[in-house]
């Protein structure tokens, strides 16, 4: 089989851009990719694209689990104050399930064509223990994670500071306030994550390895560059909807799902309420258990699923020949002849004509 090969049009030579924002990039690119790294992980939480980013992406992955808890922090917040407020219809578990699902799939839209979009620090393991993803880059990524996370419930919060305060006053003026505040159904529990009151932990993390697993295998899945049925568009939708699902069919039992949001939003609750808002043995659960879930997943998918005989679909064959080309662009501006380009590319001669203009 033969594939039409083009030569790949760069967005330089579309779009010209003022001279500080390409005197940035290329900064950017050569002397602080950590920046673009931090905030891309700060800002979601998933995997899009299957092995290591092909950009240095910290400032996209803070983003990327920021955008997933300000969705679904915010509308849990809605929900469960709603409710302590007696206003009806305000929110409900499956806006809550919806919001989360829709803040995976916009992080990963906004934050994958740069960052690789890792968004979960099991995700960044796996592509660590499987994909030859630098060890030192994975703790960058993990730290940026759980940063977005942080910066999205400390926002929430702030966002429903006067609501909580009036809540929780009404709570001491009842006498109620010690008995659900670190619950799923109190002013903490919209900010960190908690198990339910008698909760039996064993069953809470048999709950939350299977979301996770499920989750996983949905993902990997998703990613696969061969699967005709997700279309590489498709891929942000299918895997928060793999989110949404799990949440409106097993929340009730306790999940948590992505590490990254549930260690921010503790430390939130740890800054505003003190040690007692940690969660206790809860929050090792919270923590740790999609990391092992996830490589599972990954595991499974691979031996059982994965196949190196099938055809890539050509949604990800072009976004594989465009990061390619992208990649030999940014070295050809930056050392020319180091790095030739391929026959069916003018990346050489847009390089010298970008070095040419600045």
């Amino acid at each position: 089989m033969e594939y039409e090969h083009y030569r790949p049009l760069h967005l330089a030579d579309v779009q010209e851009r003022p001279r500080i924002h390409r005197a940035w990039e290329r900064i950017r690119h050569k002397q602080a990719p950590w920046v673009v790294d931090f905030f891309s992980e700060v800002v979601r939480n998933i995997a899009f694209i299957q092995g290591p980013p092909l950009t240095e992406p910290s400032f996209i992955f803070k983003l990327g689990v920021f955008l997933v808890s300000f969705a679904g922090v915010g509308a849990t917040a809605s929900w469960v104050l709603g409710n302590l407020m007696q206003i009806p219809n305000l929110g409900t578990h499956q806006t809550v399930g919806l919001a989360y699902g829709l803040g995976v799939a916009m992080a990963i839209i906004v934050c994958s064509p740069q960052s690789g979009g890792h968004l979960s620090p099991a995700v960044t393991i796996t592509f660590v223990i499987f994909q030859k993803f630098p060890a030192k880059n994975a703790i960058r990524y993990i730290v940026a994670q759980i940063l977005g996370g942080y910066l999205g419930c400390l926002f929430v919060y702030l966002q429903w500071k006067h609501q909580i305060t009036e809540i929780e006053n009404s709570l001491i003026a009842n006498g109620t306030l010690d008995a659900i505040q670190f619950t799923p159904n109190g002013p903490g529990g919209v900010i960190a994550l908690y198990a339910a009151p008698g909760a039996s932990l064993g069953l809470v993390f048999l709950n939350e390895f299977v979301c996770d697993f499920v989750i996983g295998i949905i993902t990997w899945t998703a990613v696969d560059p061969t699967n005709h049925l997700v279309p590489l568009s498709s891929v942000p939708w299918v895997i928060g909807l793999s989110y949404t699902l799990a949440i409106w069919g097993f929340s009730p039992v306790g999940v948590i799902l992505n590490g990254g949001r549930d260690i921010g939003g503790r430390l939130v609750a740890m800054s505003l309420w003190g040690l007692k808002a940690s969660g206790g043995r809860f929050a090792a659960i919270a923590a740790l258990t999609n990391i092992p879930a996830t490589v599972l997943a990954y595991v499974v998918y691979e031996i059982f699923i994965a196949d190196t005989a099938r055809v890539v679909q050509p949604s990800h064959r072009v976004m594989l020949e465009c990061d390619k080309a992208r990649m030999e662009y940014r070295r050809n501006q930056d050392k020319p002849g180091d790095f030739p380009s391929s026959p069916t590319s003018d990346i050489l001669e847009k390089g010298q004509l970008a070095r040419t203009e600045s």
